[in-house]
């Protein structure tokens, strides 16, 4: 296959050429003037840009359990048709992956239903840590460590235990940052004024800032002590964003932003309600404002979606009732290179943050960029302005926070390991499964 005439944006730069593939790697990468090889299967990108396919480092794909929500099968087309190649999925399922037995399930059901390529986190306890000593390096991306907003026993709080995981991981830790203690103290206070279930207005006032300072202040100060890699999820605040170091060295502490948190604000609580209640809140203007000076400095070099997907009836409530978590996979791509020209980013770091970093980040082998020799995951977008409806969702949820959001690039094809898995004029490819993330 041959994809001709396409701008490409790869490694920092911006050029017109064309990519080679062969079979299920890049071939050949040529300029625009090269001569091109004959090749019956020849597509003309012309007006398109051509990019890595999207390394989604923070999904729930829901799938052992909560199959009510979604599945493996329906989240991982949502990430085909939004260019998406490749995902990282959390453990907190039923039954959570929190054994090595429970991860290797995982994975062989995984290689029959994920039509994009997929690893799996495990996911820490107060007890499992012989699990975590025993971690394959080379075929799971991280551990997932909950210190805060956890269901299901896997919340992490004690200090002498994080202490002994934050020594003992051979791998890279991603936590989930927001102090409990200041949570609940903060929910009983609403409750107090505003009856049982609080307005969601008041979500962002009950997770507040200093809840998520106080959770990362400590994991980073943990990392610093042990010498562990640390990875902050879904980083939302100005001041968790002071904790990092200047330029966010990936070999000792890194964090990630969500779409969520660089699209909306609190004041969209008036008109999305409990449609974009996820955990860490959704906050004010200026703590959206200041991940995008992250973003656009590299103090904060990740964009992972934490797709999270519900049923709408599970959304109705309040603060308390209504539970947190969107879906974002599909449209994160397109989101992110319609909302960055605005915030002065350079379509380069958007590129960076969604594919080259997470694939340095965690060591995936021969994904991410465009090169010669690694696995061909493409991503073909025009330049075409559109309004995302509910009737685009893929995801089996059936719905999007981003419903009436004008976007203006449009995901026309992907290509996972070298076959066409999504074409905007076909749909999703189901024949095309992907393979298993592996990690140097």
């Amino acid at each position: 296959m041959l994809i001709k005439n396409a701008t490409i944006i790869n490694e920092g730069w911006r050029w017109k050429g064309s990519v080679l593939v062969e079979n299920d790697r890049i071939a050949h990468l040529y300029r625009d003037g090269s001569p091109l090889p004959d090749d019956p299967n020849t597509i003309d990108a012309e007006g398109m840009l051509l990019l890595p396919g999207v390394i989604d480092d923070h999904v729930h794909m829901r799938d052992p359990g909560l199959t009510h929500k979604a599945t493996m099968h329906s989240e991982t087309m949502a990430a085909a048709a939004g260019g998406v190649t490749s995902v990282l999925d959390m453990p907190n399922v039923v039954p959570q992956t929190t054994s090595i037995d429970r991860w290797e399930e995982r994975m062989v059901y995984a290689s029959t239903h994920c039509h994009v390529n997929y690893a799996f986190y495990l996911g820490a306890t107060n007890t499992n840590l012989d699990e975590i000593r025993r971690m394959d390096t080379h075929r799971i991306p991280a551990l997932k460590l909950f210190m805060g907003s956890s269901t299901g026993g896997m919340l992490v709080d004690r200090e002498d235990v994080l202490r002994e995981i934050f020594l003992s991981c051979p791998t890279l830790i991603m936590t989930h940052c927001e102090d409990t203690t200041r949570i609940n103290q903060r929910m009983q206070e609403a409750q107090a004024s505003n009856g049982d279930d609080p307005d969601v207005a008041l979500h962002p006032l009950i997770r507040d800032a200093q809840a998520c300072y106080q959770s990362t202040e400590l994991a980073v100060r943990l990392a610093k002590e042990t010498g562990a890699r640390l990875h902050i999820a879904h980083i939302t605040t100005k001041e968790e964003i002071s904790l990092l170091p200047n330029g966010n060295d990936p070999a000792t502490i890194t964090a990630e932003v969500c779409p969520a948190h660089l699209y909306f604000c609190s004041d969209d609580y008036r008109e999305k309600g409990t449609l974009i209640k996820c955990n860490p809140a959704v906050k004010d203007a200026s703590h959206r404002d200041a991940l995008w000076a992250a973003l656009r400095t590299g103090v904060v070099r990740i964009i992972g979606t934490d797709h999270a997907p519900h049923l709408l009836e599970e959304k109705q409530g309040g603060a308390r009732r209504a539970v947190s978590g969107m879906p974002m996979v599909q449209f994160s791509l397109p989101l992110m290179l319609t909302l960055a020209p605005k915030h002065y980013v350079p379509l380069e770091t958007i590129v960076a943050a969604m594919s080259h970093n997470p694939a340095t980040l965690f060591h995936i082998h021969d994904r991410g960029f465009l090169r010669v020799g690694y696995k061909a995951d493409l991503v073909l977008l025009s330049p075409t302005e559109w309004r995302v409806e509910n009737r685009h969702v893929i995801s089996k949820c059936g719905w999007t926070p981003l419903e009436g959001t004008t976007l203006s690039w449009r995901v026309e094809r992907t290509w996972v390991n070298g076959r066409e898995v999504y074409s905007n004029a076909s749909g999703v490819n189901e024949d095309v499964l992907g393979e298993a993330l592996a990690f140097n």
